[in-house]
């Protein structure tokens, strides 16, 4: 058995059956070796390595498990760092295994020759030059506990002629070696209990509590509903946290922040307790002014709690069993007053989110109704992804999560790129499951488009029934930065920068053996859907939206307003601006008109 064999025999009792790879020669001992280990562990070759490692973060967010993706020396290196970031940023366990060139050839100047341990030393938790086949075993070992128990990125440099050597699967007892285990268990981390009853006691005493997810508490859905219900709240989502409570609970008022719900902004900006579970959430804009609320928070990392809102309780813990602990102390509220406002803000913005939905201008498609009319349409327990981009706004508030829906995308780092390997990492990871990804068409000319050869090349085990379905939102501009730039610098859409080509992605789908499904006309949304979720095979479906839909924050900082309309009048289709702008905004103000609730209902 040569090292390379010994590799993937590691990662195999690691629990590790499919690994995400580019080949070079750098690691050419370990093709050999996924020869041999006859698809167990799988070779599942993309067409990037930082698809490859966008797959492996994916892995680990749909399954729990170590994400693993590999790459060859000097370049193919360099290719997995975006993807590993992505890791790295949203707390995901992943390893990566680089090739490296002989030890022999080290400090050379040689071809490909790169310091990965110090490339990657920001990276990774962990990140280890393999010199000797005694040591593989207990570094391979060591980097999957690192990445377990810091939810992060571990690295593994093995040069080429140690990859060759043969494996010494228990090193010769003597001084300096090291034995080590294959196993890790996920440790039961509670707070002190003087600072639950803390956190009770603010929690109690608060009339108007807010919560706010994210995807720490994934895993204690019964146990954050409780505590709503107790404590008479709503709960807001951050974007990674989309998946913890299903939106259609009464109480669930959406996503938060930019591209957040009304519901959601109405309560925080006007809650007196602030409750935090499992989240991030970095933008202090969108959380309540300071002083204005108490607070209260949980979260697994003591480095991160209560850096982004005064707590007055630090609750360092699991987020599931720090609430099953915290429960018991908390007292149900009789004054039902402000949970029965928040279920009216729920309904009053899901009307908003239809009305807009509902607004085609000149005949083009709303990207905002691709959303909306997917929403009631979406397959039992489908899985959902999306990549960075105006797209990502729609994704985030039109379409509702139903209970035993996933859904992910690259939350802090927020890269262009991930939506379509994440789309199929999860495919590959849950073959009986739909899964749709939405994806902008800068993001699909980016790398998506070429990600379709890999869907072709695997398609025995990503076509079939439940579908895999790619939307691709064509408006021929790189559009969230252009709305950035109109309301944080002022400036009008720079078409140099902004402008990208018209592809006809349904044809090319067709081109390389898919299915293509186009649709430009808004009356035409509904039936194209049901086209792309009913037929066999993937598929993308091309949606020709309106580039000048706005997407509206919950509330119009100032400053933002200010350059928004100082650029627009510096557009040339300033008119078309304005008139979309006015009438997305106009339904805000006549959906809360009195009567208009009890009229819905």
């Amino acid at each position: 058995m040569k090292v390379a064999d010994f590799v993937l025999d590691r990662l195999r009792q690691w629990g590790v059956h499919r690994v995400f790879a580019y080949p070079g020669d750098g690691i050419n001992a370990m093709l050999g070796a996924f020869e041999r280990a006859q698809g167990d562990p799988e070779f599942i070759q993309p067409r990037h390595e930082e698809m490859g490692a966008f797959m492996a973060c994916a892995h680990a967010k749909f399954t729990g498990e170590v994400g693993c993706c590999m790459a060859t020396s000097g370049p193919g290196a360099v290719h997995l760092l975006n993807g590993l970031y992505d890791a790295k940023l949203d707390h995901q366990p992943v390893v990566a295994i680089v090739g490296q060139q002989k030890r022999i050839s080290q400090g050379a100047h040689y071809q490909q020759e790169i310091a990965l341990d110090n490339l990657f030393s920001d990276v990774s938790e962990f990140v280890q030059v393999c010199m000797h086949p005694a040591q593989v075993r207990h570094v391979i070992d060591r980097a999957f506990k690192t990445a377990l128990t810091e939810r992060g990125v571990a690295t593994i440099i093995i040069p080429e002629d140690i990859q060759e050597e043969k494996a010494v699967p228990s090193p010769p007892k003597t001084h300096g070696a090291v034995y080590s285990s294959v196993g890790w268990s996920r440790p039961r981390l509670l707070p002190d209990e003087a600072e639950l009853r803390r956190a009770a006691d603010v929690l109690n005493e608060g009339r108007k509590v807010a919560m706010l997810v994210g995807q720490g508490a994934a895993h204690a859905t019964e146990e954050v509903v409780e505590a709503a219900e107790k404590l008479g709240a709503g709960v807001a989502k951050a974007l990674l946290g989309r998946e913890v409570l299903p939106d259609d609970l009464p109480f669930v008022t959406g996503p938060v922040g930019l591209l957040g719900s009304k519901a959601s902004d109405d309560m925080l900006m006007n809650c007196d307790t602030l409750f935090m579970i499992g989240s991030s959430f970095p933008y202090a804009e969108w959380l309540p002014d300071e002083g204005s609320a108490r607070g209260v928070e949980i979260d697994i990392d003591g480095r991160m709690i209560g850096i982004r809102y005064p707590m007055e309780a630090h609750l360092v813990g699991d987020a599931k069993e720090t609430l099953k602990a915290l429960l018991p102390l908390l007292e149900t509220k009789q004054d039902r007053s402000w949970r029965e406002k928040i279920e009216r803000d729920v309904r009053t913005w899901d009307r908003i989110l239809a009305d807009r939905a509902g607004q085609h201008f000149d005949g083009k498609i709303n990207p905002q109704a691709v959303a909306h009319v997917l929403s009631p349409k979406l397959p039992d327990g489908c899985i959902l992804t999306a990549d960075s981009g105006s797209a990502t706004n729609w994704w985030a508030r039109q379409l509702k999560l139903r209970a035993g829906m996933r859904a992910s995308l690259s939350g802090t780092l927020a890269t262009m790129g991930p939506g379509v390997p994440y789309a199929i990492a999860a495919k590959f990871a849950f073959p009986d499951r739909p899964v749709i990804a939405f994806v902008g068409d800068g993001a699909f000319q980016m790398n998506g488009m070429n990600e379709m050869i890999t869907v072709r090349r695997y398609a025995d085990r990503l076509g079939g029934s439940p579908p895999l379905v790619f939307a691709v939102f064509n408006n021929q501009d790189l559009n969230q930065v252009t709305w950035e730039q109109r309301a944080m610098a002022g400036e009008p859409k720079f078409p140099g920068s902004q402008d990208i080509p018209d592809i006809p992605y349904a044809r090319y789908a067709e081109l390389v053996g898919l299915r293509g499904v186009y649709c430009e006309e808004p009356d035409g949304i509904g039936a194209a859907w049901d086209e792309a979720l009913n037929g066999s095979g993937p598929v993308v479906v091309e949606f020709k939206v309106d580039a000048e839909i706005p997407p509206i924050p919950p509330h119009i900082m100032y400053e933002q307003g200010k350059k928004a309309a100082k650029a627009e009048l510096k557009e040339p289709e300033k008119a078309g601006l304005a008139v979309r702008g006015f009438r997305q905004k106009l339904v805000e103000f006549y959906e809360q008109l009195p009567g208009r609730d009890s009229a819905s209902r």
